[in-house]
């Protein structure tokens, strides 16, 4: 079973470049305490027995994953998402491809641990089937928002094929370069917040 978000981001992206898709786009936005995802590709799609059939843990078409058993990935997101008042949907068309959307509340107890972004990205962006990825990363809080942008093409333009171990490690030292200026945008916001609700004028509203 998945742990982590971004466990459920690997399976869920992988399976649109198995899909033979030639561009996916992610977006992975996070508002307040909410995290909103959505996958888009251009993939083979599916028509709507198919769909339907996904979202049981114990179907497998037998060819897109030849050496596994059960598929995992979407019955048990969707079950996640319900466990911690999320969203989850899925649209697909044969020939046009497939949408993948869900959303959590990451103050809900029940809700998985959000993982290793950067890593992530790292992983998808450098994947062998990827041909175009582009990933819409963001942060909102109530004061106002950080974001970036990926695309593989733009970001292989500058660094070389994903294919060394040194183009590899330049791609994650930029990927952790990006987090963590989300995070420290963050934790600034964290801490003027925690200014205001302590400074004198603010206890004496109270």
């Amino acid at each position: 079973m998945h742990i982590c978000i971004d466990d459920y981001l690997l399976d869920i992206v992988q399976n649109s470049f198995e899909a033979g898709s030639s561009l996916v786009e992610l977006t992975f936005a996070e508002t307040g305490t909410n995290l909103f995802c959505e996958i888009r590709d251009n993939g083979k799609g599916m028509n709507a027995e198919i769909q339907r059939r996904v979202l049981d843990p114990f179907y497998s078409d037998g060819e897109k994953h030849k050496k596994r058993k059960v598929g995992l990935g979407l019955p048990f997101l969707s079950q996640a998402c319900d466990a911690c008042d999320g969203t989850f949907a899925l649209q697909s068309e044969e020939g046009i491809g497939t949408t993948v959307s869900f959303s959590f509340r990451l103050d809900h107890i029940d809700a998985p641990p959000m993982g290793n972004v950067a890593s992530t990205f790292l992983a998808l962006l450098s994947h062998p089937l990827c041909e175009e990825l582009v990933i819409e990363r963001s942060l909102e809080t109530g004061k106002g928002g950080e974001a970036y942008t990926l695309r593989k093409s733009e970001l292989e333009a500058v660094l070389g094929p994903f294919e060394t171990s040194g183009t590899l490690a330049l791609l994650r030292q930029y990927l952790s370069s990006q987090e963590e200026e989300l995070e420290q945008y963050r934790e600034e916001n964290l801490l003027d917040m925690h200014r205001r609700n302590t400074s004198p004028s603010r206890q004496q509203e109270m």
